[in-house]
């Protein structure tokens, strides 16, 4: 299996996404959202590339969720901190979700035969739905401001580090998925003081935003792992 590691969003375009599994990653905050809503029983999730086409998108009942600049979009229901995402808030809803990085990245990868998002969160379980899928992978880290993000990064390390455990094929990697397997291995006992020094640590933590930091730093404790139906990410049946 071949396995490729983009920086950010910008670096991406369609063409490298032909004929594989895309797994976007967007730590803080967008893919921890992501499956956070659909372990809360979120029916589906839909990425929107723009504010406006969020509105367009929304029908009776539906949720318009996201941030701009890390903070909540005027007239939206919620933001884009994963605690929002309870059941009871979301259980059986649609959410149209709209963020900086995170949903970009998601329509970037379009072209991929299957797309995926991971974060800490789920790093395992996506990876182990990667090997079931049996195409080579892109790896595609959102970045913020169109910058490599080290949250993202040490994301797709895991990501890596997990291939490298469940698959019973060789990984081959690019130079830049090296050196996050080696960025993740030599902080893996410090996941979150790593993030929270990061540039987007830094100002999230600026903004108040300390605890969804911590949420999203958690690393493999949902099984669920949303992917790309359509224009909706569900969750892996």
């Amino acid at each position: 299996m071949q396995v490729q590691v983009i920086s950010s969003v910008n670096e991406a375009s369609s063409a490298k996404f032909h004929h594989k599994t895309a797994i976007i990653i967007d730590v803080l905050r967008a893919t921890s959202t992501i499956v956070t809503a659909i372990v809360s029983g979120a029916l589906c999730v839909i990425p929107a590339e723009t504010v406006m086409e969020a509105r367009a998108l929304q029908r009776p009942g539906d949720l318009l969720g996201g941030e701009r600049f890390c903070r909540k979009i005027a007239g939206f229901d919620l933001g884009n901190s994963p605690e929002e995402y309870t059941e009871q808030v979301v259980a059986g809803k649609r959410i149209i979700l709209t963020t900086t990085n995170g949903t970009r990245a998601i329509h970037k990868s379009m072209r991929a035969d299957h797309v995926l998002t991971a974060s800490l969160l789920n790093a395992e379980a996506c990876a182990r739905t990667a090997i079931e899928l049996r195409r080579d992978v892109v790896i595609l880290c959102a970045g913020s401001h169109d910058e490599f993000a080290i949250e993202d990064g040490l994301c797709a390390g895991l990501v890596l580090e997990r291939l490298h455990s469940h698959s019973n094929v060789a990984i081959e990697m690019d130079d830049f998925g090296t050196a996050m397997l080696a960025l993740y291995r030599n902080r893996a006992a410090q996941v979150r003081e790593t993030i929270v020094n990061g540039m987007t640590g830094r100002k999230l933590t600026k903004l108040g935003l300390r605890k969804d930091i911590e949420a999203c730093s958690l690393i493999d404790i949902y099984k669920e792992v949303p992917r790309l139906n359509g224009d909706q990410l569900t969750r892996v049946i």
